[in-house]
């Protein structure tokens, strides 16, 4: 199934602007606010986002990172760790020192207490060869039709993604993404969203038309509805979207307060005939990290305990 019902989310504790992500991440800004004015800015945005989608019957394994070793970027754990049907785990090599230390045994502790766990896939020996694969931000994976969509950037390495799709029998669809400014997009899922009928994608953003073709072509393959936004709605995290589904099976897309702003009636519209939409206002968490609603929800397919 291309959606579940479980997530895994990252409470913050010292969340703050990352300058090892910043070198090659155009969508973080530095603001003046002391450390502690954002970690508490951050925290009321992670609790409101976390109420919303548990009152929607979303169930959500909320884990608390842990002061030491400092992590500002754990309240996106979709860059480390993704969960796949029967019961698998794959770690993954991180860009940032600082953020391979997300790692933490006590948010593998937490998934196993609650789910089935099979077998744990490691490719984080490729960051020794300086190779880099951050997880479900660098490829947005449709689960139903084994295809793995990644835009290469210094966080994407095409070996890297050749070996994931070969151990999880995955076909990759690699191309190459570029922002407002000519810099390679550093992660996918800010420019596209894969959802189980319809695809949200900022095809402007791919400048070489071959590769366009390609992209647009394995997605209508694999059925799906095609909505457009523009570069100006990437910037504002409108690729940053995430299917889910409730307890009772019924989807819905969630995306930030300021992604659902920029979209047009027309394209709210047509995501609308195939689910409601969610959005909560995660501006500081955007402003200082880089990353949206999206990145902060790994979404979990393992079985129950």
């Amino acid at each position: 199934m291309q959606h579940s019902a479980h997530l895994l989310m990252i409470q913050p504790v010292r969340f703050e602007y990352n300058t090892q992500t910043a070198v090659n991440n155009s969508f973080q800004t530095a603001t003046d606010a002391r450390g502690n004015e954002v970690q508490q800015k951050a925290q009321q945005e992670f609790d409101a986002f976390i109420e919303l989608l548990r009152a929607h019957d979303i169930d959500i394994t909320v884990v608390k990172d842990t002061a030491i070793p400092h992590t500002p970027d754990s309240v996106f754990p979709n860059n480390w760790i993704s969960f796949h049907d029967p019961g698998i785990i794959c770690l993954y090599p991180m860009f940032a020192p600082n953020r391979r230390q997300e790692r933490k045994q006590t948010v593998l502790d937490a998934i196993a207490a609650k789910f089935r766990v099979q077998e744990q896939i490691d490719f984080t020996w490729h960051e020794a060869g300086n190779r880099f694969l951050e997880g479900t931000g660098s490829m947005v994976l449709d689960r139903d039709h084994k295809i793995a969509y990644a835009c290469l950037s210094p966080r994407t390495d095409l070996t890297v993604l050749q070996d994931f799709c070969s151990r999880m029998g995955y076909t990759p669809v690699a191309f190459h993404s570029a922002d407002a400014g000519g810099q390679p997009i550093y992660h996918t899922n800010v420019m596209m969203c894969v959802a189980d009928a319809y695809a949200i994608i900022c095809m402007e953003a791919i400048p070489d038309p071959a590769e366009q073709n390609r992209v647009k072509e394995s997605l209508r393959q694999t059925g799906k509805t095609l909505i457009e936004i523009s570069m100006d709605q990437l910037n504002h995290f409108a690729g940053n979207m995430l299917q889910v589904h409730n307890r009772k099976g019924e989807k819905m897309l969630v995306m930030s307060s300021q992604a659902y702003r920029s979209l047009t009636t027309g394209q709210l519209n047509a995501i609308e005939q195939f689910n409601p939409l969610l959005h909560s206002d995660i501006t500081t968490i955007e402003t200082n990290g880089g990353g949206s609603a999206r990145c902060m929800m790994a979404e979990i397919f393992l079985p129950l305990k």
